[in-house]
């Protein structure tokens, strides 16, 4: 899905670029995309993506530092247990200040 949204955005930023429409062409593109990012389906999609991915993040740091936590170097080690213990006394929002739900 990534590559496709990549895809599209590269064909449509080639055509904004490469046409001859002018600017009357370029703002009415600048405003369907505008309205297309403050749509709420969409913007509830995205959310709900970087929240799975944030997850997905979370569930990954555990397991991996569960399988190589006695291999690593103590230094390491110490880096993982405080991203943990922060990761569990969050209180819904991430380091950037935005909420987790």
């Amino acid at each position: 899905m990534r590559y496709r949204l990549t895809f599209v955005a590269g064909l449509a930023l080639g055509y904004v670029l490469g046409t001859r429409a002018g600017r009357e062409r370029y703002e009415q593109l600048k405003k369907s995309a505008r309205q297309f990012a403050q749509n709420p389906a969409v913007r509830n999609t995205a959310e709900t993506a970087a929240q799975q991915g944030r997850q997905i993040a979370g569930r990954a740091l555990h397991t991996v530092s569960d399988k190589v936590g006695d291999r690593m170097p103590d230094s390491v080690a110490r880096r993982v247990r405080t991203l943990r213990e922060r990761t569990t006394a969050t209180s819904g929002e991430d380091e950037w200040g935005t909420s987790n739900t």
